[in-house]
């Protein structure tokens, strides 16, 4: 299986290589010769699926960088600061900001789109496995798509494959409206084709719960966002209530549900696959690490922190900040489990004099191979710690006590602590306050927290570095770039940039 996985994504990467957005949205990413010539069998369908989800993990650094930066959670740290990381998390953004545009999620979608195209025309051993395909091609478009929407705004809508280029096909921006009732529809229609509410082997492949997890968010999003009120609550709390009912259980211990022997557990709902071997690693997390070349001298650590960088290997370009560590109990598991706080004794462990170094993240710290470190973490997008939290919100918004759901993700975290820290039901604006609170300290630095900031309207009261810039809305949306702007004559940019 895994030799058939990797020829499938060489066979498919060398099919679909040549793409790009708007203008390069137009390009020609598959010849008409290799079109008529590749979509014959199932198993051709069978590696268009792979190849999308190849492209689909190139993304990953990008979602961090546009779900997590900006939250300011993460700030430089001893080895420098990266071109692309500073406009991010100090929010000063500008057309200018060497940002990832939106080409690569483009290319995701043309998979999507040439899979829905042309699997209808290929005969499967059975109708499920091709509803199985058309779902999970339904449900990538409707996520990247929900990327977009929430990163810019308005984006072009492409819902063909671009299989041949001519000026006239440019396009111009939808509107976010047009884009969020486009990607509704999508997540219908997956939902109606998934043949049954069970996950694939690994959880690295979308499913009827996941393009439910999907579909809740987006929900929650036009609920707060776009005026959706409480007709999007309940679609997006039925939506949660479904996926309860698949095979979803929390791990009891916090850190075991990202251990690289624990992949594709419980309570994952879909993540994107890195493995030693089989894929590169899982950018994100290498950068809040410490790069030998920073690491202080082991004679002036602690056997603690010995233990967490052992391996060498990573860089030392993030580092989380004191306002997220802060709230963070001691007797939260999920502390130790997402951060490590380093601490040089100056003149040696133990009498040494201590000062602060650096805090790198934990939660994602790759795995040992033949004594050195490699980033081979999945990028979880959706889990079922994340999913209660989603639930509780959606309940509190409609006015419902959302106290049993927080309580089982309280419960894990604390365990013998956890009679002193039991949510109680208070008013709509206090529950809110604590939800968001709560999917900082279960979520943190899984690219959530930006996201989460803006639907319950606090990015200006929390984010360190917008908070001297209230009244600047625009910044809610990031800047189109002027390289994409270059070769999209039809794009405008946002308002304010």
């Amino acid at each position: 299986m895994k030799k058939l996985y990797i020829k499938s994504m060489i066979l498919m990467l060398a099919l679909f290589s040549v793409i790009s957005c708007t203008k390069d949205l137009n390009l020609e990413p598959i010849s008409q010769i290799s079109a008529a010539s590749y979509w014959k069998t199932e198993n051709d369908a069978n590696g268009a699926i792979y190849g999308m989800y190849a492209r689909f993990r190139s993304q990953t650094n990008n979602m961090f960088l546009w779900g997590e930066l900006r939250a300011n959670a993460f700030g430089p740290s001893v080895g420098g600061e990266p071109a692309d990381h500073g406009p991010l998390y100090r929010n000063t953004l500008n057309a200018s900001s060497p940002l990832p545009t939106w080409l690569g999620l483009y290319t995701v979608i043309h998979d999507a789109n040439l899979i829905l195209k042309y699997a209808q025309g290929i005969t499967f051993t059975s109708e499920s496995n091709k509803n199985n395909i058309l779902a999970q091609a339904h449900t990538m478009r409707a996520f990247c798509y929900f990327i977009m929407a929430r990163t810019w705004g308005g984006v072009p809508l492409v819902d063909t494959p671009t299989e041949g280029y001519s000026e006239s096909s440019q396009r111009e921006r939808a509107s976010a409206e047009q884009i969020f009732s486009f990607i509704k529809k999508d997540l219908d229609a997956a939902i109606n084709l998934f043949p049954n509410n069970n996950f694939p082997t690994g959880r690295f492949a979308w499913s009827k719960p996941a393009a439910n997890a999907v579909k809740a968010d987006v929900y929650l999003w036009t609920g707060k966002r776009m005026n959706g009120g409480s007709t999007d609550f309940n679609t997006a709390l039925n939506a949660l209530n479904d996926i309860e009912t698949s095979d979803v259980s929390l791990q009891s211990n916090f850190a075991s549900i990202f251990d690289y022997t624990n992949k594709g557990n419980k309570e994952i709902i879909f993540a994107v696959r890195y493995l030693d071997q089989e894929s590169g690693e899982s950018l994100p997390y290498n950068q809040s690490f410490l790069h030998p070349q920073s690491m202080p001298n082991s004679k002036d650590l602690d056997p603690s922190t010995l233990a967490v960088l052992t391996g060498g290997r990573g860089f030392s370009y993030l580092q989380v900040q004191p306002h997220v560590r802060i709230q963070f109990d001691l007797k939260d598991q999920r502390r130790d489990a997402s951060f490590k706080e380093i601490y040089i004794y100056t003149g040696g462990y133990p009498n040494g004099v201590k000062t602060y170094f650096t805090t790198i993240q934990t939660k994602f710290d790759g795995v040992i191979i033949a004594g050195q470190r490699f980033w081979y973490d999945d990028y979880v997008i959706y889990r079922y710690g994340d999913i209660l939290l989603m639930k509780a919100e959606a309940k509190n918004a409609l006015g419902q006590d959302p106290s049993s759901d927080i309580n089982k993700v309280r419960q894990r975290a604390y365990g013998v602590n956890y009679p002193q820290f039991v949510f109680v039901n208070g008013s709509k604006v206090q529950n809110d306050a604590l939800i968001l609170k709560e999917r900082l300290l279960e979520t943190a630095f899984e690219g959530h927290y930006w996201w989460d900031l803006l639907r319950f309207g606090k990015a200006f009261e929390l984010v360190p570095s917008l908070q001297s810039q209230v009244g600047k809305d625009y910044l809610l949306l990031f800047p189109i770039v002027q390289s994409t702007l270059s070769i999209e004559p039809k794009v405008k940019q946002n308002p304010g940039y």
